[in-house]
């Protein structure tokens, strides 16, 4: 299966599996439908052991609802929905990988704790997530920075596979098949993001 895309615009190319927002289970707020942007895409498989990483420094667990922004075939969710019991959400700006997220969720027999979201990542209510997981090219991760700072609880965990956010350090790093995966946590809302941290 093959999980991202790239995005390419104003001369740059952007990795962006991410973006979405229009119909949602009960179980979520219901939104209104975006005007959808055309993705301009080539997929790029998302390699299984790099998803195991980035649940695994996650700690994920039956509790906690994961949020892929930018979901492709759906399979970082599908995971933690299958190893894990937890919920999952991904949002996606792409209708084919949505109808591939859905089939693949079926034929893992988890869609009762997943769901598919077309739209936009950057319109999205992420709030209800416990963790969020990011593949997109360190610009993107940095336009995404404050709208996760902005709206995640306090202790919810990022994973991103590959890049970074800049000048927010992560908590951990791990090398996994020549790729590094990051996790940051949410801070306290009275602690910066940003704030120096020993090395």
């Amino acid at each position: 299966m093959q999980r991202r895309q790239f995005l390419t615009g104003a001369g740059a190319v952007g990795l962006a599996h991410a973006l979405g927002v229009a119909q949602v289970s009960p179980l979520y707020a219901a939104q209104a439908e975006p005007s959808l942007r055309e993705p301009d895409v080539v997929f790029v498989p998302t390699p299984n052991d790099v998803v195991d990483k980035m649940l695994e420094m996650a700690q994920v667990t039956a509790k906690d609802t994961v949020y892929d922004l930018g979901s492709g075939d759906g399979r970082i969710v599908i995971t933690a929905a299958q190893k894990y019991r937890a919920r999952g959400v991904g949002i996606d700006i792409d209708p084919e990988r949505i109808k591939e997220a859905d089939a693949n969720a079926k034929k893992a027999r988890v869609s009762d704790r997943v769901k598919f979201i077309l739209g936009d990542l950057f319109e999205a209510d992420i709030s209800p997530a416990t963790v969020v997981a990011l593949y997109l090219l360190t610009d993107l991760n940095l336009k995404v920075r404050p709208k996760l700072l902005k709206e995640l609880k306090p202790g919810t965990r990022v994973v991103s596979h590959a890049f970074a956010m800049g000048d927010w350090k992560p908590e951990r790093t791990a090398e996994v098949g020549g790729t590094t995966v990051y996790l940051w946590r949410i801070p306290p809302r009275n602690v910066p993001a940003l704030a120096p941290r020993d090395s």
